[in-house]
């Protein structure tokens, strides 16, 4: 008798702390009805985002300026619009960014020397808050400098396209003078 006595309380014990524990998870209104458990809620960490190394930025600029004189001489913008981030491409239409760039193509300016040259930073590249990359600089073409200023934003584990503006320079004595992209609400730099 004394070993079921004994198993009694233990299973009654543990019953007890099960009970308690369920009640301390569980919260009570001032009206005294029982709520759902409230579950832990982890802050949203985002995670740091890794400068690309020289050689990628060299190649994110080359592929997005390339890419924005396909667009120029066929004017055909879709497939810019389509390399570019989710927000860059809900902000811009191909006819939109058709008209953005219409100064380029207008002008004539030809791109392509930027596959072989190398670009010069006017400032280092640089992550801001909001997890975008801005890259700035130029290509030292004759005899026009391409001016460029660039911004890329992650999405599915790839920097893509958010803002982009392209400015040809003639080129005058000395350096040519710093040179930062404006952004507007589009996503696309003019």
């Amino acid at each position: 008798m004394v070993d079921t006595r004994r198993g009694f309380r233990r299973r009654r014990l543990a019953l007890f702390v099960l009970a308690m524990l369920a009640a301390s998870a569980v919260q009570a209104d001032p009206s005294g009805t029982a709520q759902k458990p409230v579950p832990a809620v982890q802050p949203a960490v985002q995670p740091q985002l890794r400068m690309p190394t020289a050689e990628q930025i060299v190649t994110l600029i080359r592929s997005s300026l390339l890419t924005l004189n396909d667009a120029i001489e066929t004017g055909n913008f879709t497939v810019l619009r389509d390399r570019g981030a989710p927000s860059f491409q809900a902000a811009n239409t191909a006819a939109r960014l058709s008209d953005i760039f219409e100064n380029l193509s207008r002008q004539g300016v030809d791109l392509s020397s930027v596959a072989v040259i190398a670009p010069k930073l006017t400032q280092g590249p640089a992550i801001d808050a909001n997890q975008r990359l801005h890259l700035a600089g130029y290509f030292p073409a004759q005899p026009v400098a391409i001016k460029f200023g660039l911004i890329f934003e992650v999405s599915a584990g790839r920097w893509r396209l958010f803002g982009i503006s392209v400015n040809p320079a003639q080129k005058a004595e000395g350096a040519l003078p710093q040179f930062a992209p404006s952004r507007n609400a589009a996503g696309a730099a003019k």
